[in-house]
């Protein structure tokens, strides 16, 4: 039963949704990664460099931040969130402020891969961790929405980063974007990380019981067992799948607007912003739909929306404005799906006790997406001088991840 000490000043209940508002804050500053579109071509301008490595400082960051993952799983059961968001803030902070001083002493597309790929990324893994554990933690009769709306300020952040970001770099240029962002976002992470912590062992809204017949671990399963179940392969290939196409398309967006559908930069800024709302808006749409329909059938709507969009990329060229923003929807919108889908089904089919260092391994799929993203999207443009070869290789992915999850994607069996 629910304990009747107070949260926020308020009961348990009530005040438990402070934690999903501090989480999605965090969030946003977390997410400005999701940005990075914007700030492709002045990278690649400042360094004279190709697509492929002027996209290395992205596909860096996201694997870093998926890679020390599982030890930010670990360190948070022993420091909590509070101190772990701290430590994470303070090396997102210093990742993106050094990005904005070093390139200029060592004018290198290898010192900002360092800065902003490295440093920043792992920040942004150990920080991540906390308040979606949170969430999970405080909400076990709302797990997907609760961290849907939680990881929704990372999908939604470039819908203000973008344009902040956009508009710094036309002010004053690229590397002081960095450093002025670097600035606020290590001061808003380390202040909205001291409220955070875990409910009571146990701890559960009063009278809520999980449903007959609902998606749910037989036993408690540690990373060892868990990854020696079909059901974390069907898992980890279909975050892979999602994380992959999303990534991509997020990676692109910018140079695919102006380069391919020959809209104006400005213009094209804009339609960042615009995709980050649908990006945020899948993660709690996705935690609901997980809820309501069970991981393995959101897993199979997001793989035929990204099949759909694949397709009609295929399509795309100057003029197809309206193609273009219809299919990139598409991919925003089932890669914040995927960041809700994810660590709700790893709670769900192995349970909450390992959930920290379980959904830290689990996210290692999300940074090897990253990386398959960037390969494939930078040598189809360097190759074929376009990013629309990339999205034949998406498609067949998505068409496999629709089998994958209908036969994978499910509780594993008890525990022996």
């Amino acid at each position: 039963m629910a304990s009747e000490t107070k949260l926020f000043g308020m009961p348990e209940e009530k005040g438990r949704w402070i934690f999903v508002v501090l989480g999605f804050i965090i969030n946003l500053c977390l997410g400005s990664v999701y940005a990075y579109s914007v700030f492709n071509v002045p990278v690649r301008k400042l360094f004279d460099i190709g697509a492929f490595d002027s996209g290395l400082p992205f596909m860096v960051f996201l694997a870093f931040f998926a890679g020390i993952f599982p030890f930010s799983g670990r360190l948070l059961e022993k420091v909590g969130p509070r101190k772990l968001g701290i430590i994470g803030g303070v090396i997102v902070g210093l990742g993106w402020i050094l990005s904005g001083i070093l390139p200029a002493m060592i004018p290198s597309i290898w010192t900002l891969i360092i800065t902003y790929g490295v440093i920043a990324g792992s920040g942004v893994g150990l920080a991540y961790s906390g308040p979606i554990q949170v969430a999970t933690r405080w909400f076990p009769d709302k797990k997907g929405l609760a961290v849907g709306l939680t990881v929704a300020g990372f999908g939604g952040s470039p819908f203000v980063s973008a344009y902040v970001a956009k508009a710094l770099i036309d002010s004053v240029t690229v590397l002081p974007t960095f450093l002025y962002l670097g600035i606020v976002f290590l001061i808003l992470i380390i202040l909205l990380s001291i409220p955070l912590k875990f409910p009571v062992a146990g701890w559960k809204p009063a009278g809520w019981t999980p449903k007959a017949g609902a998606a749910v671990a037989s036993a408690d399963y540690n990373s060892s067992q868990m990854s020696k179940t079909s059901s974390f392969w069907g898992l980890f290939s279909c975050f892979t799948i999602g994380s992959l196409a999303g990534l991509m398309a997020i990676s692109i967006s910018s140079p695919v607007a102006t380069g391919i559908i020959k809209l104006d930069s400005a213009i094209a800024a804009i339609l960042v912003s615009v995709f980050a709302i649908f990006n945020g808006g899948g993660r709690p749409l996705f935690g609901w739909i997980t809820d309501r329909i069970t991981p393995r059938y959101a897993a199979i709507l997001s793989f035929v929306i990204i099949l759909l969009a694949s397709i009609g990329m295929m399509f795309a060229g100057p003029g197809t404005a309206a193609l273009y923003i219809i299919c990139f929807a598409g991919f925003w919108l089932c890669l914040g799906g995927w960041l809700a889908i994810a660590p709700t089904s790893t709670a769900t089919f192995f349970g909450i006790k390992f959930n920290a260092r379980n959904y830290g391994i689990m996210l290692l799929a999300y940074g090897i997406g990253a990386i398959l993203a960037n390969f494939i999207s930078g040598f189809a443009n360097d190759l074929f001088g376009s990013y629309l070869r990339a999205f034949i290789p998406v498609g067949v992915l998505a068409f496999a991840g629709i089998f994958i999850a209908f036969f994978l994607m499910k509780p594993p069996k008890k525990i022996s």
